[in-house]
């Protein structure tokens, strides 16, 4: 009796696997090589890790209970600017785009989209509140980006910072703009944007040859100040000249013209910060 059941036993074992395991297991390591590929596209950041990973869970039915094994760290850097160049991604790994299921990558797409927005309104509320409490509502007009929700805009007037033709700080404005650098300091790590804008009235100064350079004297200016007094970081602070080609109001006004000359500071989110 023994011996019968060693023998049944061998026999069942040499059988070998369902043929629909091979096929299934070739499945899953396709999946493995597409995640592998975009891992080593992206930075990897939690926050926005555990989003798409959520994403990619209920839309393809994978990363059930177990997406957090890659670790901390981002898997989209930039946002809704990186799911821009899914279709690459498809493409590169020898897929056509007729292949992928449009209306997958849409609801990726979506999400991030309103990821962005979310945490810019977080960003705009606490902005808002800090001007209050450093007595800034008059100076500084704060909104969000209107597009992609990318971002927090803080606008000063130019006439408050220069004086008419100059690129240097007056010294009355600096008690102001160094509150708005303690502002900017409480976003260390992310990407800010500081962008000089004019009115259309021709430059009459010998310093400056046109509006363009003289919006960029004023963007450096405020940019050197919030760097080296303010302490932000270098690596993580930009500068924009605009000159006349971005106006709020028209210019065929005084008033118009007055909005017009104006610095922009953009405080890119987290999920547009390079």
């Amino acid at each position: 009796m023994k011996r019968l059941a060693r023998k049944k036993k061998t026999e069942e074992a040499s059988a070998g696997a369902p043929l629909w395991m091979n096929t299934f297991a070739d499945l899953m390591n396709l999946l493995l090589c597409f995640f592998v590929l975009l891992f080593a596209f992206s930075n990897v950041d939690q926050e926005k890790f555990d989003q798409v990973a959520a994403s990619l869970s209920s839309s393809f039915s994978i990363f059930s209970g177990g997406h957090s094994s890659i670790g901390d760290g981002q898997l989209i850097n930039m946002g809704v600017s990186q799911l821009n160049d899914f279709n690459q991604y498809f493409t590169n790994m020898g897929q056509t785009i007729d292949s992928v299921d449009g209306e997958k990558i849409d609801e990726l797409k979506q999400l991030l989209t309103e990821a962005n927005k979310a945490e810019t309104e977080k960003m705009y509320e606490n902005i808002t509140e800090m001007s209050g409490q450093y007595n800034l509502d008059k100076y500084l007009d704060i909104e969000t980006d209107k597009t992609g929700g990318q971002y927090v805009l803080i606008n000063i007037s130019g006439s408050l910072l220069y004086d008419s033709g100059k690129a240097q700080l007056k010294s009355e404005a600096l008690p102001i703009f160094s509150k708005v650098g303690d502002i900017l300091k409480t976003y260390k790590g992310y990407r800010i944007s500081v962008i000089g804008h004019t009115d259309n009235v021709p430059v009459t100064s010998g310093i400056y040859r046109s509006n363009k350079e003289l919006s960029s004297a004023r963007a450096i200016n405020a940019a050197e100040y919030l760097i080296d007094v303010k302490g932000i970081d270098p690596s993580n602070i930009e500068w924009i000249g605009r000159g006349e080609y971005d106006p709020i109001a028209d210019n065929s006004s005084e008033a118009g013209r007055s909005k017009n000359r104006r610095i922009e500071i953009r405080i890119y989110n987290s999920l547009n910060t390079n």
